[in-house]
């Protein structure tokens, strides 16, 4: 193995044996009849991959795509049915929800049981105890059985027992999607200390949180490798993907010469963005922001057939990809119902522009029709067009608090204050 790859998988695959009575499974494990007596499942088509020392790689896809299953296998809790797994380091894996707790146990008694399977003796867990009770924050039910916990107190004290297990690999599978917004925030402040030092793996539906927390993404899909690659190209590809009505459409008509999608578009083809323009009031165009201002996003479009209730919007995001803000017409414009196939269009929105911290932003457009909750993108680009902002380095966060004002003076006296 590579000296610098924290895990390696070779030629991974998973299947299982579907049997329709339990009787075919018996005959199954005596004889090895399968041919005739079960159908397979292919959970993970055979694959390879290297997870680098110091990586943060993110498993995306949807629901039985196989990512729990390929985490499974890394951890060891699950064996392969061909292919090979090698770990350099310690894992800690946080898996599905109450994995690795006997629910008879009080909470105390869990920690002990699950640091001795870590490889940690009970002198470590008794030094990292009250580090550990202080970071899950769960009182006096670490004393009950974890049988009486919520799911939120399971995640709390899952995740406090492998923040202290001196781990070098962390995998996390979805579960910081039951804590409460506190905890959560708790968890992520510990995996950007995590990501100094260690490997993470990490599974999740948010796009927005692989595309903050992971240098790398991995697109699974049935079972196979979808795509590999920086984490915002492979999660701008997979919110692509979630439109399955678009994508027969978009491939009938990509087999017929009349839709072309360039990296970092998606949609049906029946509208398309032409023209996107950043202006400043008097008109003139804007590349460089260094105060809040008044701006004009025109959003210049094209009917390729007859559109009902049509919708454009706009959405602003950062180097990372996290989206800052955004607007559309449905409420600003609730009379736009029809437009003509072949006609042009332009929308504007004005707006008052924030004040960014200094570094590069990214204005991406839409044409869409329906309504907010059931709708067809008819033509999304990412990256429509780019702008820079220039603000005071001591500035903290992404969006600056215009008319800050401080003072300072003597407390009040408490009868006054009464």
């Amino acid at each position: 193995m590579s000296s610098d790859a924290a895990i390696r998988l070779e030629g991974i695959a998973k299947r299982y044996h579907i049997f329709a009575h339990p009787f075919d499974r018996l005959l199954y494990q005596l004889f090895g009849w399968r041919a005739q007596r079960c159908e397979r499942f292919d959970a993970l088509q055979p694959m390879s991959l290297d997870v680098r020392r110091g990586e943060t790689l993110a498993l995306i896809g949807r629901n039985g795509a196989g990512k729990s299953t390929l985490l499974q296998i890394i951890c060891g809790t699950l064996s392969p049915s061909a292919g090979t797994v090698t770990v350099n380091g310690r894992i800690a894996a946080l898996l599905e929800l109450g994995a690795g707790f006997n629910p008879e146990f009080t909470g105390r008694e869990n920690v002990y049981m699950n640091g001795a399977i870590y490889g940690l003796g009970r002198a470590e867990i008794d030094d990292a105890m009250p580090s550990i009770l202080a970071f899950a924050e769960i009182g006096d039910f670490i004393d009950q059985p974890v049988k009486t916990y919520s799911s939120g107190m399971f995640v709390r004290l899952a995740f406090a027992v492998i923040a202290h297990v001196n781990a070098d690999i962390l995998i996390i599978d979805e579960a910081l999607a039951v804590g409460d917004a506190y905890f959560v925030q708790k968890c992520i402040r510990f995996i950007r200390q995590f990501k100094e030092h260690g490997t993470l793996v990490f599974v999740s539906h948010d796009v927005h949180s692989v595309i903050t927390l992971c240098d790398k993404a991995l697109w699974l899909d049935r079972g196979c490798i979808a795509r590999l690659g920086p984490a915002k190209e492979v999660c701008e590809a997979y919110l692509g993907s979630l439109y399955p009505e678009q994508q027969a459409r978009n491939d009938a008509q990509e087999s017929a010469g009349a839709v072309e999608h360039p990296a970092g578009q998606f949609g049906t083809g029946q509208a398309r963005v032409e023209q996107v323009e950043l202006l400043g009031q008097d008109g003139t165009p804007l590349k460089l922001l260094m105060a809040a201002q008044r701006v004009r996003l025109r959003l210049g479009g094209r009917a390729l057939t007859d559109i009902d209730a049509p919708i454009a919007g706009f959405f602003v995001k950062n180097r990372l990809g996290e989206y800052l803000l955004g607007g559309n017409t449905l409420k600003q414009l609730p009379d736009w119902r029809f437009v003509r196939a072949g006609s042009r269009f332009v929308v504007e929105f004005a707006f008052r522009m924030p004040l960014f911290a200094t570094g590069d932003y990214i204005v991406g457009v839409a044409i869409a029709a329906g309504t907010q909750e059931r709708h067809v993108q008819h033509h999304w680009v990412h990256d429509a067009l780019h702008f820079t902002a220039e603000a005071d380095p001591a500035m903290m966060g992404w969006i600056a608090i215009e008319d800050l004002a401080c003072r300072v003076g003597e407390p009040e006296p408490a009868d006054e204050r009464a």
